[in-house]
């Protein structure tokens, strides 16, 4: 395996795992994935942050307002040089956003590691919606109600 399929092979799992708990209500896998180390940045679909103090209140907030979900990570582009590597994809989620009926939505996601300790972690994502998603706006909408 070359050095970018190692990184996916390591990375994706624990995409996978950490974004279906947090649209399942738990934030703790995608807390445990990022990087505690500032600089960390987050451009998301809803929210952002800069530095660790500020990101992850956003995460246990998403965690609190999701719940019933699924979640697959299609890849489309992905590298490493060094200490660093990033991920380019769509995510395909479903999932109930503040109790309403869980629905289907589509979000464009570019997100950066750095190894540390030998561990890769996030140090920035940004993600939209795809373009022309309805379901994706009417999610992101329900998210920021109340």
């Amino acid at each position: 395996m070359g050095e970018t399929e190692d990184f996916l092979g390591s990375v994706l799992p624990r995409l996978t795992e950490a974004d279906t708990a947090l649209h399942n209500g738990d934030a703790a896998p995608r807390i445990a994935i990022w990087s505690h180390n500032d600089p960390v940045t987050l451009f998301g679909a809803a929210l952002m942050g800069s530095g660790w103090t500020e990101i992850r209140p956003v995460f246990e907030w998403l965690a609190s307002r999701f719940s019933n979900g699924t979640f697959e990570y299609e890849v489309i582009a992905a590298g490493t040089s060094g200490d660093l590597g990033y991920v380019v994809g769509i995510e395909h989620t479903t999932a109930s956003v503040g109790g309403a009926t869980p629905e289907a939505y589509d979000l464009r996601v570019t997100e950066v590691f750095r190894r540390e300790d030998g561990e890769w972690k996030v140090v920035h994502r940004h993600a939209d919606p795809m373009p022309d998603s309805d379901a994706a706006r009417r999610q992101l909408e329900r998210l920021v109600e109340t």
